[in-house]
């Protein structure tokens, strides 16, 4: 289950304001994360994720590819054990925004790691 397909992305323009005008959020430095139970019958994965780095701190699409491309694996390599299974054990869905706002570009190592806190948190959350 290491994958990171489509329908796991969050493209719903409807599913993004709501998630970021009614859902819940919070900091794990670098990352800034929102969440949003969703009862959506469409939705074919437990969760849906936005990933989205700053324009206005990194003006060079590079580096914000870069961070992104980082982003996106350590979430890809974590999620299962993380998040996908108490979500479907408790039979919930959730759409989740992961913003970067960090100063500088981090190694990998350390995207690692802050994923790891940031997903138990947000299962934490999602638990309650």
């Amino acid at each position: 289950m290491y994958t990171f397909k489509k329908e796991e992305r969050l493209c719903n323009k409807r599913l993004i304001d709501e998630l970021f005008h009614n859902g819940s959020s919070f900091l794990c430095y670098p990352f800034k994360a929102s969440w949003l139970l969703v009862d959506d019958a469409t939705q074919t994965t437990a969760a849906q994720v936005l990933i989205s780095v700053s324009k206005r701190r990194y003006k060079h699409a590079v580096d914000r590819n870069l961070i992104k491309r980082r982003l996106r694996e350590a979430y890809r390599l974590q999620k299962q054990q993380h998040l996908y299974d108490l979500l479907t054990n408790t039979n919930k869905k959730i759409v989740l925004s992961l913003g970067y706002i960090g100063k500088q570009i981090e190694p990998f190592d350390l995207f690692e790691k802050k994923m790891l806190k940031l997903l138990k948190q947000l299962s934490e959350q999602v638990a309650k």
